[in-house]
């Protein structure tokens, strides 16, 4: 017997070595893998789910960690620990990175419950993760900060029943309070206080790092995720994490790492508040409603409570649109209030046209060749003044319909957006390498238009940081010719209703779409150069039945060099693109039957011709058979691409593709070179 149970003694030790060495091996493996999402995941992240999901018969949850563990994984928090503060540290836990909150709501938290269900999870796991007593905390309020000692769990309730520790360590805001008050306070809320006002006191040994993660997650989760409505919800049968915490928490991510629109944010804290307050309302009225009563009161009270029920599910589909990436911007955003603020100014009472000059200074030659080439023209009747500026935001603000800024070489950083709400002409004095405009601030857009005809030229802008891209046409008409766009997050966007002319310009950097065009509005790019964004033109058509289709021009781009397509269709799926979706890896027989047909009606690519390839190549796709036609037409996408049958020539399917859809008025002379995943594409979703 005695044997046994040394053999069994010896097998239990060498499982626990293996768990030690894996679990290095993992925290090793990770470091190395810095490019990853889960890369750099802390020794702690990984016990945390060793312990959670492996089996153990101790069901207190408090033996998560190896006994070689080396000490605490987690920082100090050092806000108590000031000179004039007498409070001991607490953990730094309000640092986490999206995955790893992410992975604690859905492997260990929350997994696939329901609405109704996470109340029942919630505690499940708080009793597998905390430690059940005898652990100090900082019981911190609006009111006083004091230092408790936790004494037993009251999960159900999200609560735990703790007694002061003495002698008392406290911290008062606004008012004294003795440690007799803190009893009676104790008292009659019978020793309970709730876990989301408890932080962990800061410990070495990292026997508490697990359950000062699990106060954090807990605080987190009923402060940034849950609702009060939530449980509430007529259709009881979803996932809870995939309908609800997913998007809330990318949604609090995007706008931590400002994603997301400044006016966008407050349009959403504003619809939370005033949810929250329509829910109160109608919760206390329901409360006070008799089953069995027809009084008149009741029937009043009654038929408010229908009108509250039916504003609050207002707000929450108003809440759902703006936590839904893809529809926040499309169908919730209505701007900022600052760009709210800036409208038309019209002309001038007196009539007289503005020349508005910028520049920071200028020699006499530059000076004499501008009032050559633009200002004696420009000036050559009465009504016609010259106002001088050093920055061009100074310029564009002190504009009315007609006005004209002509800018002067030289590299101008700006700290704020430049709003155009008037149809004027901003020019650069040269070549658009000389004449730069750089953004320098961190906010919602660079360059915004609402103008009815503006006309921007011979300007280069650099951007960094704008949520909403370098230039933005909300509405009205924007010409621009030959400038350059350096982008840093998003390129230009083209929003519902507006008309954009971009003519030889050179766009690069951008983080999503180099062009981003909506629904209803209408587009012509000729003669760009476009590379070495993530998409290089991406058409926004899954709106159409409220705005209608776009429309669009290309002719004579060089789409190149993308980290994506060279242009992509994001649209609604159907039921046949689904299945299409479904059976992914299969050639479809006709599918295959067009491509081969169309293979045999293309001329082989010669690189003597490959100057001239491009009209070649589009001849040959849209001069097609009919049966050709028709088979193309019948081709089913799901996030397809075309690839170039040679790097370096465009491609003929793409232009064939493109033509298919009506949202193309014209497409011709087009060159599509080194997308990595293809010249075009269409994303179902």
């Amino acid at each position: 017997m005695e044997q046994e149970n040394q053999e069994t003694a010896c097998i239990v030790s060498d499982m626990s070595d293996m768990v030690v060495v894996d679990l290095h091996s993992a925290v090793k493996a990770e470091e190395t893998e810095e490019g990853l999402p889960g890369a750099g995941r802390s020794l702690l992240d990984i016990t945390q789910a060793l312990s959670l999901n492996g089996d153990s018969d101790d069901d207190s949850g408090t033996d998560h960690f190896s006994s070689e563990k080396s000490g605490t994984q987690l920082q100090r928090c050092e806000q108590h620990g000031g000179g004039s503060s007498g409070l001991p540290d607490t953990f730094q836990t309000g640092g986490l990175l999206f995955y790893e909150r992410f992975k604690a709501y859905q492997d260990y938290m929350l997994g696939d419950c329901k609405p109704s269900e996470v109340k029942a999870f919630t505690a499940d796991y708080l009793d597998k993760a905390l430690e059940p007593c005898d652990w100090l905390a900082l019981w911190s309020t609006a009111v006083f900060d004091v230092v408790v000692e936790v004494q037993d769990l009251d999960l159900n309730d999200l609560k735990a029943c703790v007694k002061l520790l003495l002698p008392l360590q406290c911290e008062t805001r606004s008012c004294e309070i003795t440690e007799e008050s803190f009893n009676s306070l104790l008292e009659a809320t019978q020793h309970k206080v709730p876990l989301l006002e408890l932080q962990v006191l800061y410990n070495e040994s990292g026997d508490f790092d697990q359950t000062a993660l699990t106060l954090e997650h807990l605080r987190f989760f009923y402060k940034h995720i849950w609702r009060q409505w939530d449980e509430e919800d007529e259709n009881d049968d979803f996932d809870y994490f995939v309908r609800c915490v997913e998007p809330r928490l990318r949604l609090y991510y995007d706008i931590l790492e400002d994603r997301v629109p400044a006016g966008l944010v407050a349009e959403y804290h504003s619809l939370l508040q005033s949810c929250s307050q329509c829910f109160q309302q109608f919760s206390e009225l329901r409360g006070g409603l008799s089953a069995d009563s027809d009084s008149e009161i009741d029937n009043v009270s009654m038929v408010e409570g229908l009108k509250l029920y039916d504003q609050l599910e207002t707000f929450k589909r108003k809440l759902q649109i703006i936590e839904n990436p893809l529809l926040r911007y499309v169908l919730a955003y209505k701007g900022s209030s600052r760009r709210q603020c800036v409208q038309s100014r019209g002309l001038r009472a007196s009539g007289v046209k503005v020349v508005h000059v910028v520049t920071a200074s200028c020699n006499t030659i530059q000076l004499q060749s501008l009032l050559t080439a633009r200002l004696l023209p420009l000036s050559s009747s009465d009504d016609t003044e010259i106002q001088f500026h050093r920055d061009p935001v100074s310029a564009v603000d002190s504009c009315h319909q007609g006005d004209m800024v002509i800018i002067l070489p030289g590299t101008y950083r700006v700290s704020s957006s430049i709003f155009i709400p008037d149809s004027i002409t901003v020019e650069g004095f040269g070549y658009p390498d000389e004449v730069v405009i750089e953004n320098q601030h961190k906010g919602d857009s660079f360059v915004e238009s609402t103008g009815a005809d503006v006309r921007v030229s011979n300007i280069k802008f650099i951007q960094h940081d704008a949520v909403e891209g370098i230039l933005c046409v909300r509405q009205g008409t924007l010409n621009m010719e030959n400038c350059v766009l350096q982008c840093d997050t998003t390129g230009v966007i083209v929003q519902t209703s507006a008309r954009f002319t971009m003519n030889m310009c050179d766009l690069y950097g951008s983080k999503g779409a180099g062009v981003e065009i909506y629904p209803g509005s209408i587009s012509s790019l000729v003669s760009n150069s476009i590379h070495h964004c993530k998409d290089g033109v991406l058409i926004k058509d899954f709106a159409n039945e409220l705005d209608g289709m776009p429309s669009i021009t290309m002719e004579n781009n060089i789409i190149h060099n993308n980290e994506d397509y060279g242009v992509i269709l994001v649209k609604p799926g159907t039921g046949e693109e689904q299945r299409v979706q479904s059976c992914e890896g299969e050639e479809d027989p006709a599918v295959q039957s067009a491509d081969d047909q169309q293979q045999e009606a293309l001329p082989e690519p010669s690189a003597a011709k490959s100057d001239s390839a491009a009209s070649q190549l589009e001849s040959a796709g849209t001069n097609s058979s009919d049966g050709d036609a028709a088979a193309a037409a019948g081709r089913k996408w799901q996030f397809g691409r075309q690839l170039s049958r040679s790097k370096e020539v465009s491609c003929s399917r793409a232009v064939q593709d493109l033509m298919e859809h009506q949202i193309f008025v014209s497409v011709q002379g087009n060159q599509f070179k080194w997308n990595r995943k293809g010249d075009f594409g269409i994303f179902f979703y």
